[in-house]
């Protein structure tokens, strides 16, 4: 497994603790779960096999939010030769908290010829919610990863503004122990950049995608697929990591605009037609 399991709760944890760790092999013509440790709530459902041999898996946390003093920690190990899919069956939330701040760490490492694709649907910051995430990607080799977080601030349907709270956000890339990638978010509900024109312009919602190896063929088919957009969005190669960002106001559109480019570049990136979790359409 990429770490161990919590022994113990953290002194300056107050909450829920909920761990879970899995490994993927590729065994019998299909990749698998081969070994899975979990505490507290957060597990998954069986897997599913829409694409034939590429392990779709729901991340679940029964309770449905996160509060202060919380903290989720989930590892993931993809072998050699197999290929994983992991999304939740809905948006994550984070409440709102009088003091101590909530985390999530996702540790994910991939071995040499492996394949991971992580596709969370988007968390929800409620006002004055108080977050620190951390997503690290360990890649080996000629490992494959694409990636995305989606974060949306308040809740405007309900006329809930993020003007309390704060969350620190966090992505790093490593490629056999060297940085492809490191890009880090503080979003404070009562900073000025959140309305400024140099920050998120009023955007209420942001998202990140990360796609790696990645060449120009890959961009050119990614702003292909975002031509008719009308939003803010944006396709940028970082030596060979394609980074997609995208500014809006609904966590649907970021997510449905994000699934356009990785159907447009997946084929490109792995060899195979883009296949959506059927959890998406329900």
């Amino acid at each position: 497994m990429t770490a161990k399991p919590f022994t113990s709760l953290p002194d300056y944890a107050s909450g829920w603790m909920a761990e879970l760790s899995l490994r993927y092999e590729y065994r019998a013509a299909r990749s698998v779960i081969a070994a899975r440790q979990h505490q507290g709530p957060l597990t998954v459902q069986k897997p599913f096999y829409p694409e034939g041999d590429v392990c779709h898996t729901y991340i679940l946390h029964p309770p449905g939010g996160v509060v202060g003093g919380d903290i989720l920690r989930i590892n993931i190990d993809v072998a050699n030769g197999a290929h994983a899919l992991l999304t939740t069956p809905a948006s994550g939330k984070f409440y709102r908290s009088a003091d101590k701040h909530a985390e999530q760490h996702n540790h994910l490492h991939v071995e040499d010829g492996g394949i991971l694709e992580w596709l969370p649907q988007e968390t929800i910051l409620f006002a004055d919610s108080k977050v620190k995430t951390l997503t690290r990607v360990n890649l080996d080799g000629a490992a494959k990863f694409c990636g995305w977080e989606i974060v949306c601030l308040g809740r405007p349907a309900s006329h809930e503004k993020y003007d309390l709270g704060y969350c620190q956000q966090t992505l790093h890339i490593y490629r056999d122990q060297l940085p492809l990638l490191i890009d880090r978010t503080v979003l404070d509900g009562d900073s000025e950049m959140l309305q400024a024109k140099w920050g998120l312009s009023g955007h209420t919602v942001l998202g990140v995608m990360a796609i790696t190896p990645a060449d120009k063929n890959m961009v050119n088919a990614a702003r292909v697929a975002i031509e008719a957009f009308d939003g803010l969005c944006a396709v940028t190669l970082i030596d060979d990591v394609l980074v997609c960002r995208y500014l809006g106001y609904h966590g649907m559109q970021a997510r449905e605009t994000l699934t356009k480019i990785w159907q447009a570049v997946r084929p490109l990136w792995c060899g195979r037609d883009a296949q959506p979790p059927r959890i998406w359409s329900t």
